[in-house]
């Protein structure tokens, strides 16, 4: 074996290793951009990402219910769906509100009642 064997096989496992990860990363950006509730609210869909352990995801879909807004909630601990659609609107905590193709960060519930109203919604969020 020549001495420098074991540096090219080294040097060769390292590209294997970041084609890997490249190929792994191109997919999940894939897989998470066709994830995006944004894809099929168009202009006046409702989504509303959420926890069953949150209490302001309770409070906001009591409003929601409230005022009678057609919407699509979804779990985003389901390890599915919900959970992709999370990551893909970059969500760092729950709820994450997608009203047409804006996308509501927390509970701020002054922006979640323009923009319902927006799109007809008369909502009083507190």
């Amino acid at each position: 074996m020549s001495p420098n064997a074991p540096k090219l096989l080294l040097i060769a496992a390292g590209i294997v290793a970041l084609a890997a990860v490249s190929a792994f990363t191109a997919h999940w950006q894939r897989q998470m951009a066709q994830a995006d509730p944004r894809l099929t609210t168009g202009e006046h869909g409702v989504v509303m990402l959420g926890a069953s352990w949150c209490g302001y995801c309770q409070r906001l879909k009591a409003g929601l219910d409230a005022a009678k807004v057609p919407y699509v909630e979804l779990d985003v601990e389901d390890g599915g769906i919900g959970e992709n659609a999370f990551f893909a609107v970059g969500g760092r905590g729950v709820p994450v509100t997608v009203i047409g193709q804006e996308v509501v960060h927390g509970y701020d519930a002054a922006r979640l009642t323009e923009l319902l109203g927006k799109l007809g919604h008369s909502i009083d969020l507190k």
